[in-house]
């Protein structure tokens, strides 16, 4: 069983108290915030884990804590998961788009939310690559620092879209069918599977932020996607 902390940022107590109460049962140990407001400097101090936030929050909104998050060195590469009523796919897409690893629409079961939880800590503590690093034309990546570069540049990444850059790269000039990149970029289970069009969703930020170097991402119609490195 893992230890881990993890933040619980859910303004309906009855339900953070039986997702802190869960969680603890399983040996985690939890940190608890009922307002959006101090979110993202409680996980700069308490450096968790993993996020459990939800999107319709008091003082700042799950996307705004989500954008700070993800902007901060310190807290960017942690992980969250969204937890939200909301069943709109546009709101999925762009918390998902703010780097966001996975969503828990409500209700949900409590066995349900244990095992995205242990997916994404499975994933995120995963054991690196043996490559160290990948070149391709102006591009660099360095899997042990976790940095990416276009000529020489830093290209500021979500943890997800690094791992889906990463998983690209070993595998340059193969294609890779959304369903392949969801299990080696989010390690899920296949009954845990994101909706394919997630992929779609980080692979679009994905090649802005590579600039020029993001036509190496080639598209396979009814497929997937394939890393062309030369």
């Amino acid at each position: 069983m893992m230890e881990a902390k993890i933040l619980i940022v859910e303004d309906e107590k009855d339900i953070a108290r039986m997702i802190d109460y869960n969680l603890k049962k399983e040996s985690y140990k939890t940190v608890m915030l009922h307002d959006g407001s101090f979110a993202a400097m409680t996980a700069a101090k308490e450096r968790p884990d993993l996020i459990l936030l939800d999107l319709m929050l008091p003082g700042l909104d799950g996307l705004d804590v989500c954008r700070r998050l993800k902007a901060d060195d310190r807290t960017s590469s942690i992980p969250i998961i969204m937890l939200t009523a909301k069943s709109e796919e546009s709101d999925k897409i762009l918390g998902l788009g703010l780097g966001a690893d996975d969503y828990v629409t409500k209700p949900f079961s409590v066995k349900e939310l244990l095992a995205r939880v242990q997916a994404v800590l499975r994933r995120t503590r995963a054991k690196p690559s043996r490559a160290e690093s990948f070149k391709a034309g102006v591009l660099e990546v360095d899997f042990l620092k976790v940095e990416a570069r276009v000529k020489g540049a830093a290209v500021e990444l979500t943890s997800k879209e690094f791992e889906l850059l990463k998983a690209l790269a070993l595998s340059a000039g193969k294609v890779l069918s959304r369903e392949d990149l969801l299990s080696k970029a989010w390690g899920m289970d296949a009954a845990l599977e994101l909706e394919t069009r997630t992929v779609d969703v980080h692979v679009g930020t994905l090649r802005k932020k590579l600039r020029s170097e993001g036509k190496r991402i080639i598209t396979v119609k009814n497929y997937g996607y394939r890393f062309e490195d030369k």
